[in-house]
């Protein structure tokens, strides 16, 4: 019996990115890692604000500008989503290089974020793009309204 092994080598989305900005001639900087490092451990979007609290909180020393900085950057170059989610507020969440991503329910009460996936509303998006002639780059799916908590 022959076995095989077959062994898939995942760059996280902190590699990747460090690797596009390389790419692009960007000058590495110690600001910029911490805002890569910090981004690349969350599991859903957050303002340049919580960013920036985040990064004090593990005691870096990085100002809020160099934090903006830093965003503005890694967005030109598509390593992160802007996100709008709640009055005007733009929120970060990096970009995985697979594609892979998903969409928020707001809550207007409190302001609870949560986020979901749907298969079926993926393939209905592509649909609608692609009826109208679009091919389709990107989007965003924001849904708002009440949670469970604000209805009680």
């Amino acid at each position: 019996m022959t076995m095989r092994i077959t062994i898939i080598l995942v760059m996280s989305w902190a590699e990747h990115a460090r690797t596009e900005l390389r790419r692009s001639g960007a000058r590495s900087g110690g600001a910029r890692e911490a805002v890569i490092a910090y981004l690349g451990e969350q599991h859903c979007c957050v303002s340049a604000q919580e960013l920036h609290d985040g990064l004090r909180a593990e005691g870096r020393t990085v100002g809020i500008a160099s934090v903006y900085r830093a965003l503005d950057q890694l967005a030109e170059l598509h390593l992160v989503h802007r996100v709008d989610l709640d009055r005007g507020l733009t929120r970060y969440e990096p970009a995985q290089p697979d594609g892979e991503h998903h969409h928020h329910l707001v809550c207007d009460g409190c302001g609870k974020v949560e986020t979901f996936d749907d298969p079926v509303l993926e393939r209905a998006l592509s649909r609608v793009a692609g009826s109208r002639d679009y091919a389709l780059a990107a989007h965003d799916v924001v849904l708002r309204g009440a949670c469970a908590d604000c209805r009680s």
